[in-house]
């Protein structure tokens, strides 16, 4: 038990390393879906190659640069969240510590153990290492494996960046006639592609995921394709 106690971060590391790539295909597919039909609604709007190519680029940036502010915002408040609940941790550990020891031993007892063993766990443990053992068991934290906000902004940066590139090239390089077809599908392949990998990491079945990451990129060009022929109108 104890063994399996000490070596409960590497479960949470993979955890981890999976969340990232999680995230990372997010990011890719909504710079798939933002910049393929924002160009797509500028394609409607019988624009030439240069607009094509301003309108795309536009987009490319404002949402990569959206999309690591959002996630430097989100990551720091969490952080900040974990750190003041470990400060508090802490005073509580230092102001009462065999309180601290038996509501740990508690937290083992609910999770099955025998109480004279969960107790026993409980002191081992808070010898060892008290704050991360609190942490981890009563308060869900990994201590000293804080997300940083600049390393989540910038992969969140990169991976909407990649993705908005795919429909951005498609674009400018097809030929002007066949244009609005080829990034079409070209988008629809890369939002299988993603769905299937978002799927994969996920454990789970991957139609589902792939139909309904296609159809919403589909909703988004088509709709924002109808508009800019409109305004062409």
């Amino acid at each position: 038990m104890m063994a399996m106690a000490l070596t409960g971060s590497e479960p949470a590391r993979l955890t981890g390393r999976l969340n990232w790539l999680r995230a990372a295909v997010l990011g890719a597919n909504d710079g798939i879906v933002s910049v393929a039909s924002l160009v797509m609604g500028v394609a409607g709007a019988a624009a030439d190659s240069r607009t094509l190519l301003i309108a795309g680029v536009a987009g490319l940036v404002s949402g990569a640069l959206s999309m690591a502010g959002g996630e430097f915002v989100s990551v720091s408040s969490q952080a900040d969240t974990e750190l003041a609940a470990l400060a508090a941790q802490r005073a509580r550990l230092a102001s009462d510590p065999t309180r601290e020891r038996h509501a740990l031993a508690r937290a083992y007892a609910a999770r099955g153990l025998e109480p004279s063993l969960a107790l026993q766990v409980a002191e081992q443990l808070t010898r060892h290492d008290a704050v991360a053992a609190h942490a981890e068991t009563r308060l869900g934290i990994q201590a000293g494996e804080q997300t940083s906000p600049w390393a989540a902004a910038t992969a969140s940066l990169i991976a909407f960046a990649l993705g908005a590139f795919i429909p951005l090239v498609l674009m400018l390089a097809s030929p002007p006639n066949t244009r609005v077809l080829a990034t079409m599908l070209g988008v629809e392949l890369a939002l299988c592609l993603t769905g299937l990998t978002g799927a994969r990491l996920g454990g789970a079945s991957a139609a589902r995921p792939v139909l309904r990451n296609m159809l919403v990129g589909s909703l988004g060009m088509c709709l924002t394709y109808t508009v800019g022929t409109l305004f062409s109108v």
